[in-house]
């Protein structure tokens, strides 16, 4: 029977080439699309899961309240990671590592600057990377040693081993290399080329030996022996800040390395998510596709009931049962997305290597690995089965007597349920259009509001080596106007277009001594203002002629604002207990760093010894732009030949901001476009069956001097109102969407008609060209051809 019944589901399909070829196209792109979103929510819920014990270890985040509000951040002491050793009970290991930064790495004569990050022993211990060569349980204890990755490995020594030969740190260090170990996962919330014993982060920064729990400067990883040890251990993390500093309000607690990517938002020093609602978004979207494809592939099976309807009733009249037919169905639809799961296989190897370019990640099928086969056979199967459900329910219900009589299809409740879906399917996509716009606006909204500064030909060169003494940056911000390369320079305490410092120890006259208010905080170099082109407010910036502007800040707008100063210039107040600075001037606000957050209160010191990271210099508009930046190579290497230039334009670091809404933007548009294109062949199948069911009427309709503008109107109307129909069950769920996504945002466009708007312009004309191809075919038809039986 089964040979059989394949037998016939193959010459069917031979037979409706067209059909079969709509149907199989479908399913795959339906398929494709479903298992490349499933591939990307896979790849990052993986994240940060290739550890052993990841599931018993925890990062330790920090709730500090300031300014109204509870700040977190796993930005955590240096003395943490021992007190948590030696006084939570359940505890494994705790320990302390730097966030990876730039280091330079020297062999001979080749100069990298690597990530890099000072680690303890415990570090390896709980996260488990692979040692390619070298003994774990040796390494990190001598001071000047270093573990490379294998990937750094190979850009230092090429294919020669490294064991046991050296690098220089920083053109100071010379570090043994005592291991090489796999690189670190992409999908990794910890990314590193090189990791450095903690001892040695302590001989080169020396204030970092001293016990200090205000000062936030590491990660603290802790890995509990048993999960049944959290809730102590998490209850005794609340008080530990109090516990060592009696004057210390902020509290510690564990969060799940598991959640660290994903749920990364926090409310109230709660986790309340994060990325895991764009990833729900995008999980919903796969099947959602899906679903649009089977319902795609019910359509058009059912559109062709008349021409089955005598296969169905012979077959019933010489003994097949109800049963034997939907078998026979089934098949049908199994054998279709069989060959559908074939070609979505193909489309998406041919598709990854596009994707992974345009979302930046890393996505690969694993082809050793069971659960995605098992994955993949599961949607198979499950899609087989719901893409045949109606067609095998419905074609094997005809009685055979009525249709070996001569059975007609009229207008029943099949014609009903293909409405349905066909309207669900433009729901969906209207509402996939509405939401894709708002996107765009939104981005563009952001993308084009002021900031404050003027980012056109700025860039930022990392102070390094001899950069740091203050007179040769002097010198060579001097050498840098003169050789007509740049018309500006200054410099900056962090990167420019980054987080960075932030204090709650200011106080001012007038101030709540209770209350804690929350300012960031950096170091200007002179010629600030006029190098990123934005404007005092009042006052004056640091300059030269003031040489006791030591003991002056500026504040800008927001920190005014916050401190409720009528008259600031001039006013006096107390940075980190002690130091007594006079507000000499007020900046305008400017972003530097969430774009989509208000710009939060910040207070500029003058630059100390050692307090600027970065150079930043406006380049020469009536200067040829690479011949500019060539100079600036060659002077800056002059300065300091002992390390690559780490120069960059402030626009792309600044790009990097929009990366998630630009991402969730991308993929909605291309799988909204696929979940269109579906929807299309849905009406199409439906157009195909209203023309054959109505091909008798149209040839009277014609031999009466009906026009072929007329008939394809005739036609067209019924679908425009079902895609009608679907634009108004749309346009709720899209804005109670689409609003819950903008509520995130502090800046947001306000939601208007014009996405609305587009999504009927788009449904609509998109439906009517695909019921006219099929229209105008029968309304050109000879009507003689129709009615001559008749």
């Amino acid at each position: 029977m089964f040979k059989l019944n394949l037998k016939i589901a193959l010459r069917n399909l031979w037979k409706n080439k067209g059909f079969s070829l709509i149907n199989i196209g479908g399913l795959a792109i339906g398929l494709a699309s479903c298992m490349v979103l499933l591939l990307y929510v896979a790849y990052e819920w993986s994240y940060d899961k290739q550890f052993s014990n990841h599931d018993k270890t925890y990062v330790v985040y920090q709730n500090m309240e300031a300014s109204g509000k509870t700040f977190s951040w796993a930005w955590t002491p240096n003395v943490m990671a021992k007190e948590v050793q030696e006084k939570i009970p359940g505890v494994k290991y705790a320990s302390h590592t730097t966030y990876p930064r730039k280091q330079l790495i020297t062999v001979g004569d080749n100069k990298i600057n690597s990530s890099a990050i000072f680690a303890d022993q415990n570090f390896i211990k709980i996260l488990d990377y692979k040692f390619l060569e070298g003994n774990s349980a040796q390494v990190l204890k001598d001071v000047n040693t270093i573990i490379l990755t294998k990937s750094f490995a190979t850009k230092l020594f090429g294919n020669e081993d490294p064991i046991n030969k050296t690098v220089k740190l920083e053109n100071e260090e010379v570090l043994k290399v005592e291991a090489v170990i796999e690189d670190a996962p992409a999908n990794s919330s910890l990314t590193f080329e090189c990791i450095m014993p903690w001892a040695l982060f302590e001989k080169r920064e020396t204030w970092v030996k001293e016990g200090n729990w205000g000062n936030n400067m590491c990660l603290t990883l802790v890995q509990l022996k048993d999960n049944n040890f959290f809730t102590t251990a998490n209850d005794l993390m609340h008080g530990i800040y109090k516990r060592n500093q009696k004057d210390n309000t902020s509290l510690a607690l564990l969060h799940p390395l598991n959640k660290w990517h994903l749920y990364d938002e926090f409310a109230n020093g709660k986790s309340v998510g994060g990325k895991i609602d764009q990833l729900k978004i995008f999980l919903l979207l796969a099947f959602c596709i899906l679903l649009i494809a089977c319902v795609n592939f019910m359509n058009l099976s059912t559109a062709r009931s008349e021409r089955r309807a005598k296969e169905v009733g012979v077959r019933k009249a010489i003994g097949s049962t109800r049963k034997s037919l939907i078998n026979q169905f089934f098949l049908e639809s199994l054998l279709i997305t069989f060959i559908a799961t074939v070609l979505a296989f193909i489309l998406i190897e041919v598709s990854l290597p596009y994707f992974n370019s345009l979302l930046d990640i890393k996505l690969t099928i694993d082809y050793h690995n069971g659960l995605f086969w098992l994955t993949l056979v599961g949607l198979m199967i499950l899609t087989g089965l719901i893409a045949g459900s109606y067609p095998a329910l419905y074609l094997s219900s005809f009685e055979p007597i009525k249709v070996l009589k001569g059975f007609t299809l009229k207008s029943d409740s099949s014609t009903s349920v293909r409405k349905v879906l066909v309207v669900g399917q433009f729901v969906f996509a209207a509402s996939l259009i509405i939401c894709t716009a708002v996107i765009y606006q939104q981005l563009n909204y952001v993308k084009n509001k002021p900031i404050g500064y003027d980012q056109s030909n700025l860039i930022q060169i990392a102070v390094v080596g001899k950069m740091n003494d203050a007179a040769k940056l002097e010198l060579l911000k001097t050498q840098l106007i003169a050789a007509g390369a740049t018309t500006h320079v200054t410099s900056f305490s962090t990167d420019f277009t980054e987080g960075g410092d932030n204090t709650t120890g200011v106080e001012w006259e007038g101030k709540d001594p209770n209350e804690k208010i929350s300012f960031n905080h950096r170091a200007i170099g002179y010629d600030f203002v006029e190098t990123i082109g934005t404007k005092m407010i009042s006052g004056r910036e640091f300059s030269a002629k003031f040489p006791n502007d030591t003991a002056s800040v500026l504040l800008n707008e927001a920190a005014v604002r916050m401190m409720q100063l009528k008259n600031p210039i001039g006013k006096v107040i107390t940075f980190w207990g002690d130091k007594k600075l006079t507000i000499v001037g007020v900046v305008k606000d400017f972003v530097v760093e969430s774009v989509y957050q208000r710009v939060a209160p910040m207070i500029f010191r003058a630059n100390g010894k050692y307090d600027a990271r970065v150079i930043i210099a406006r380049l020469n508009p009536n200067q040829n732009i690479s011949s500019s930046l060539a100079k600036i190579d060659d002077l800056v290497k002059q300065m300091e030949p002992n390390y690559p230039v780490n120069r960059k334009f402030v626009n792309e670091s600044f790009e990097v901001k929009f990366k998630n809404e630009k991402l969730l933007g991308s993929l909605s548009n291309w799988f909204g476009g696929f979940a269109i294109f579906i929807s299309c062949l849905g009406l199409l199948g439906l157009a195909l069956f209203m023309a054959e069911q109505r091909k008798k009427e149209i040839s009277i309709r014609k031999v009466l001097g009906a026009s072929t503008g007329n008939i394809l109107m005739l036609l067209n109307k019924d679908f425009i109102k079902l895609v009608a129909i679907a634009n108004m069950i749309a346009f709720p769920l899209a804005y109670i969407i689409i609003n819950k996504w903008l509520s995130a945002f502090e800046y947001r466009v306000s939601i208007s008609f014009l996405p609305f708007l587009l999504a009927i312009l788009i449904s609509v004309i998109i439906a009517v060209l695909t019921v006219s191809l099929q229209s105008v075919k029968v309304a050109k038809a000879n009507p003689i051809d129709a009615l001559k039986y008749e």
